[in-house]
């Protein structure tokens, strides 16, 4: 990916997605996740990997991501799983954002409830993740889901058109060391 491109994603999807790279782990599982510090360095340039897609449901912490990328690298949540998953796989790097966007929710049940009442929500969020995967580059991408909720919005409507696993969700009641197992299953058999 060269800068003009990484530059017109992180004007555009910023605030909502991310890129599933990380600074290292230091003393708790947790330091260093809000470091975003790297996505300043050219050289991140050469570890991403839009066609590995992570998808979320939708923004889920209280308060607002202020800086870009920043979605997926607070302090908070279950997030330091993904981390601890993904680290030294060649799923690092891999973009990540949410399905449903514009819809800051903690609990899943009341996203999908307001989606079942407004499906035109959903319609026009599943035109937009379209776009955002053509815009970031994606070549026949790899949809990975985290979750029942966004992979059985997204099996609905694109499975005619994009491959779509599921993992558990990342703030599931689960080790760090178990959800990495999950993950490196999936990689082992989604290898390029």
């Amino acid at each position: 990916m060269d800068l003009k491109k990484f530059n017109f994603i992180k004007n555009k999807y910023g605030l909502h997605a991310s890129w599933a790279i990380w600074g290292k782990q230091g003393d708790k599982p947790k330091s260093n996740m809000d470091d975003i510090n790297f996505f300043d360095n050219e050289e991140v340039l050469l570890k991403l990997k839009p066609n590995i897609v992570l998808v979320g449901l939708n923004f889920s912490i209280d308060g607002v991501v202020l800086k870009p990328f920043q979605n997926f690298h607070g302090s908070g949540g279950g997030a330091y799983k993904i981390r601890f998953a993904l680290y030294d796989t060649s799923f690092w790097g891999a973009y990540m954002t949410d399905i449903i966007k514009d819809f800051p929710e903690k609990e899943s049940s009341n996203v999908m409830s307001f989606l079942k009442s407004n499906p035109s929500l959903v319609d026009n969020n599943i035109i937009s993740f379209e776009q955002e995967l053509k815009d970031i580059g994606s070549v026949d991408p790899l949809l990975v889901c985290f979750g029942n909720d966004s992979y059985d919005i997204l099996k609905k409507n694109l499975a005619s058109k994009f491959k779509i696993i599921k993992v558990t969700h990342y703030s599931h009641y689960e080790s760090k060391e178990k959800f990495r197992e999950k993950m490196l299953k999936i990689i082992e058999e989604n290898r390029a």
